[in-house]
């Protein structure tokens, strides 16, 4: 919880980066990660905001895809594309590190990425409970690239959004789910583990990167270990 801020003080919240983003000044090799960070005010309680960074090879800057509801009150799409520092703080709130992806075979999925992410159905609405939000465009994009492995966090509420497809493949793009409205569902792949969704609320325990996961806490377990390369033949071992 520490890092959310009050909707009086987001105008002045911290946007600093923290340093968990490699510098592209001194790595010249293609980058994709995938943060979250408790979102602002009350709500962070809850959930959290999700977004995308990429930075192809030899790149000096990194591009950043994510939804921000709030562009709709004025521009008819939520989906932003802009250069940013991908590890700065959410208003306030300290990003983590979800996953991680460089090296070769990167560019491909960074273009894959890039097509996903424009392809989003939802870019013209957002609905904080139970979706579609910034977490269901997330969830969009890594169904597309699986090589990423992302188990986005149990808070990541909307993750499980999936308009009227009641059944599909888990956000991470492995094993299944299957969701009603994002309201009520279950999960099943070697990458998120096992989750229950009921509400939006999701509970569940993940016997392959040993953790639990809750609503409210989160991720509750080790600290990840990364695998950087984009590893193809690695990632299908672990599909369902």
């Amino acid at each position: 919880m520490v890092g959310r801020v009050t909707a009086q003080d987001w105008r002045t919240a911290s946007q600093e980066p923290l340093g968990l983003a490699p510098d592209p000044s001194t790595h010249g090799e293609a980058i994709v990660q995938v943060y979250a960070a408790r979102v602002i005010g009350w709500r962070g309680v809850f959930g959290v905001h999700t977004w995308i960074a990429v930075k192809p090879a030899a790149a000096n800057e990194y591009t950043v895809y994510e939804i921000i509801g709030w562009r709709l009150r004025s521009q008819d799409t939520a989906l932003v594309v802009r250069h940013r520092a991908p590890d700065m703080r959410w208003f306030g709130s300290a990003p983590d590190l979800v996953a991680e992806k460089r090296g070769a075979g990167v560019e491909e999925l960074i273009a894959r990425i890039d097509k996903a992410a424009r392809s989003y159905p939802w870019a013209g609405e957002y609905t904080m409970w139970p979706g579609p939000n910034s977490n269901t465009f997330t969830a969009w994009v890594l169904r597309a690239v699986p090589e990423l492995e992302a188990d986005l966090p149990p808070t990541a509420i909307g993750k499980d959004y999936s308009g009227i497809k009641l059944v599909g493949s888990a956000p991470s793009g492995r094993g299944f789910q299957v969701s009603f409205f994002g309201l009520a569902g279950l999960t099943a792949s070697a990458v998120e583990g096992f989750e229950v969704n009921l509400l939006g609320l999701s509970f569940g325990i993940n016997p392959f990167d040993p953790s639990l996961k809750l609503p409210l806490i989160g991720r509750v377990g080790p600290a990840r270990a990364f695998a950087p390369k984009a590893d193809e033949t690695a990632a299908e071992k672990h599909a369902l």
